[in-house]
């Protein structure tokens, strides 16, 4: 007998799932550019990590947001181009960094790196402008180097750098987490300061570059932090009523839980704090609704993941990677997919050896971790059109919670494409395994050819990966029966499945 029934109503679209909502985030922090991303003992004569790359290429991310993160609003893209010799050495004011984990920043990893970075893996790139200790020139100057390809200085100090076309950056960020470490500024002084620099930014595309430039402005998990900045953005007698594109927020879960040291209890609370998400997308999209509307300013969660108390800024944010933690990715891509309609981008925190990376390396070697796997399920869904469905799943109560919140034991979300439905649940009880039928309307699946597959099986939630134990927690093939016009599929506890109905 089923524990949980999930029905697919194929007919009801949602939206696409734009593929930028796997998007990514590295920033000057710990180890995740320096022995993450460029520079070891496996690197290529560029500088680049060979197996770092490898591994981000066969991913095929969409988007890479760079270079923060609270680096951004103390980093000076000037610094960071040119021949590497000549570049200065700057402080790092928020975060140790590198293998010495010091507070400093050498600069050897600035634009055109990042940039080539993003041409060997084929993903867009999405930089994040200085509006905490910045001016608008800077962030203009920094579009400019990028994006012109006429015969000014900038894109002449481009070419004498070693690209002679224009980069084409689309995404550009003004601002991160203004609110805080970008400044301490209240909403209204951010709208302020934020149409100065989309007045400058924003012009650039009108003359001077053959693409739009998409904008982003920061926003916050206090809502009315975000319907204020909006309001006052709005306020300007000149220009466009609303020069952004795209309004974001970070959410970060699992604060106060180590995970090897957690209970199942502890589980259940972290993974319903994950799945809090839902909430933010929906308040961050009615606060954009109540002065615009998200068919012009779309939703971004351009920083979101685990952040457990081993990670500490004098350690670089590292924390182990285990299935728990990939579990989480899973619930809440799966929330991304149910809110496609508001959301144009997402980008985990962090890419290599950060928080909830999805690639960790040593010295010698990199391997993916169980998140990284996560993504690798995950990615039927990009690009196609996500579709409504019921899940109806037994529950159960945090103990002791003052807010007597759930846990939903089973989730899932369900995307079509011309040919293909593709379906992934997952089993969020991390005690017991669960039955699960999966009915899709309208359709016969005895004609049907079905494909599945799963995701740690043999592993406890707290099971850790390193680099002699990644390869066990690649996907195995899952057996799906059909009954009576449904699938039946059995979930060991703490999995993710996937499963493609063609």
């Amino acid at each position: 007998m089923a524990n949980a029934r999930i029905t697919v109503h194929t007919a009801a679209g949602i939206d696409r799932i734009e593929p930028e909502v796997h998007g990514h985030f590295s920033e000057h922090l710990g180890r995740c550019i320096y022995e993450g991303l460029w520079t070891s003992d496996s690197a290529d004569e560029g500088g680049f990590r060979e197996d770092v790359v490898s591994l981000l290429s066969d991913l095929e991310i969409p988007v890479l947001r760079w270079p923060g993160g609270c680096f951004a609003d103390d980093y000076h893209w000037e610094d960071g181009v040119g021949p590497q010799e000549e570049r200065p050495r700057r402080r790092n004011l928020f975060w140790a960094q590198g293998p010495e984990e010091l507070p400093e920043e050498s600069n050897a990893f600035g634009t055109d790196e990042f940039l080539e970075l993003c041409e060997r893996i084929g993903t867009e790139p999405y930089l994040a402008a200085n509006v905490g200790s910045g001016d608008p020139q800077e962030a203009a100057d920094w579009v400019e180097y990028c994006n012109y390809d006429g015969d000014t200085e900038l894109a002449d100090r481009r070419r004498e750098n070693g690209h002679e076309e224009p980069y084409g950056v689309k995404y550009w960020g003004l601002g991160n987490e203004n609110w805080g470490c970008g400044g301490q500024m209240t909403p209204e002084q951010y709208a302020r300061e934020y149409r100065r620099y989309a007045t400058y930014v924003g012009t650039m595309d009108n003359l001077m570059l053959d693409h739009e430039l998409e904008l982003i402005a920061c926003g916050f998990e206090g809502h009315e932090w975000n319907r204020r900045f909006l309001e006052e953005v709005n306020g300007s007698p000149w220009g466009v009523e609303f020069p952004l594109d795209h309004l974001t927020l970070h959410h970060y879960y699992g604060r106060t839980m180590n995970v090897p040291e957690a209970d199942e209890e502890k589980y259940d609370q972290f993974l319903v704090e994950a799945l809090e998400m839902e909430d933010h997308i929906e308040r961050i999209a009615a606060a954009i609704n109540a002065v615009a509307t998200t068919d012009d300013i779309g939703v971004i969660i351009d920083e979101w993941g685990s952040w457990h108390p081993e990670a500490t800024a004098d350690n670089g944010l590292e924390q182990p990677g285990t299935v728990l933690d990939a579990l989480s990715a899973a619930a809440v891509l799966d929330v991304f997919n149910d809110h496609s309609d508001v959301l144009t981008m997402t980008n985990i925190a962090q890419t290599v050896n950060v928080l909830q990376c999805l690639v960790e390396t040593d010295e010698d070697d990199a391997w993916a971790r169980p998140t990284y796997r996560v993504f690798d399920l995950y990615a039927p869904h990009k690009g196609n059109e996500a579709v409504q469905t019921s899940v109806e799943t037994p529950t159960r109560g945090l103990d002791g919670d003052d807010e007597d919140r759930e846990l939903p034991l089973v989730g899932a979300s369900a995307s079509v494409a011309d040919d293909e439905t593709y379906v992934t649940v997952t089993n969020l009880d991390c005690r017991e395994r669960k039955t699960v039928d999966v009915t899709l309307e309208g359709m016969d699946l005895d004609s049907k050819s079905i494909d599945a597959e799963i995701l740690f099986e043999d592993h406890d939630p707290d099971a850790e990966v390193d680099a002699d134990n990644a390869e066990e927690f690649t996907a195995e093939e899952l057996d799906v029966a059909v009954d009576s016009g449904s699938l039946i599929a059995e979930l060991p506890a703490s999995t993710v499945a996937g499963i493609s109905i063609r």
